[in-house]
């Protein structure tokens, strides 16, 4: 009688006995580079103890170039490129890519049918990496971002989390400047507009403006939280004016929301800088256009999108980045002065 045929191990029992996921187990046993040496180490221990054989067919499928990568935006709206944040970050990515062979597809991924559509281009392997830029909460794109085997890299990091690749801007360390600089000025009654608060960027700048506000003993409750863009900006200042009418200043966590409580704070009849200074964060151009022109925190936003593609290219080619974190700076225009009782 004849021995039945041993059993071969699957992917799915060394990724278990590694105790990794299954695109991390992929990841190691093809050597792609974009894993950690633990990973690796515990996978090829597993490699050993099962006495596993990769299928050469799906190892060939997995080593494919397929000469494109994926930005894919957490959003469903194709005017947000019309916000400098997401065009500068557009062109910083496409500016490294230009001088490799490589193609850029874009994809807004906030809906059912766009994550579905990324999921679609991740499964038949049309891309050989992944940037992920504008995530919220516990945004789903996050989770299917997981369950592949590609390089993945953050713009920014998920609310909550800490993927193994980002690149962010120094966001806490930002708004705190911003808070000082209010409070250097002789500013008292400070209040921010924060971002909205399921994404990281938003929590991290309300924090860094609270932690100022705290190291001085000041008020750290005037806050009102709208969604990163102008009119937003405007209808939270409106709010803080009626609850807070002796507020002294405004530090708006963008340049667009800033935009917009100048333009609420004239409707008002207060007069910016001498009644309110205002502060913003980004030094987008039209930071400068604003009137008064706007005092505001410069986060690399174009280097931010470069950095993003030249770490995802460093993982397709083997290489482990470590994450970055970009430095912010204070640039002081005349939307910010001493409040009157310092003057004179």
């Amino acid at each position: 009688m004849s021995t039945p045929p041993k059993r071969r191990p699957t992917l799915d029992e060394v990724a278990r006995t590694a105790g990794v996921s299954r695109a991390a187990a992929s990841r190691a046993l093809n050597r792609s580079g974009h894993v950690s040496r633990a990973t690796r180490e515990a996978v090829e221990r597993a490699v050993r103890e099962l006495d596993y054989v990769p299928n050469p067919t799906a190892r060939a499928l997995a080593t494919q170039r397929a000469e494109a990568v994926v930005l894919a935006v957490s959003h469903h709206d194709p005017e947000l490129f019309a916000d400098p944040f997401h065009t500068q970050v557009l062109v910083g990515v496409s500016a490294v890519l230009e001088r490799t062979d490589l193609v850029l597809m874009l994809v807004l991924a906030d809906s059912d049918h766009g994550r579905a559509r990324l999921e679609r281009i991740l499964r038949a392997r049309r891309a050989d990496g992944l940037m992920l830029l504008s995530l919220h909460g516990d945004d789903p794109l996050h989770h299917l971002a997981d369950k592949t085997d590609l390089p993945v890299v953050c713009g920014g990091r998920p609310l909550g989390a800490e993927p193994h690749w980002y690149v962010d801007a120094d966001n806490r360390g930002g708004a705190r400047l911003a808070t000082e600089h209010l409070i250097g000025l002789g500013r008292r009654r400070v209040a921010t507009i924060t971002g909205l608060l399921d994404t990281d960027v938003g929590v991290q700048r309300l924090r860094g403006h609270q932690e100022a506000l705290a190291v001085a003993g000041l008020d750290t409750s005037l806050v009102a939280e709208a969604d990163f863009n102008e009119s937003g900006g405007y209808e939270a200042a409106r709010r803080l004016l009626d609850q807070h009418p002796d507020l002294d200043a405004i530090f708006a966590a963008s340049d667009n929301m800033a935009a917009g409580a100048l333009r609420a704070l004239r409707d008002a009849g207060r007069g910016v800088p001498d009644d309110v200074s205002v502060v913003g964060f980004d030094d987008a151009p039209v930071a400068g256009l604003m009137t008064p022109r706007l005092t505001t925190v410069r986060q690399p936003i174009r280097q931010l999108g470069s950095e993003m593609a030249r770490m995802l290219l460093a993982l397709i080619n083997g290489e482990d980045p470590s994450p970055l974190i970009l430095p912010t700076r204070l640039v002081v225009r005349e939307s910010t002065a001493p409040a009157r009782q310092s003057l004179g």
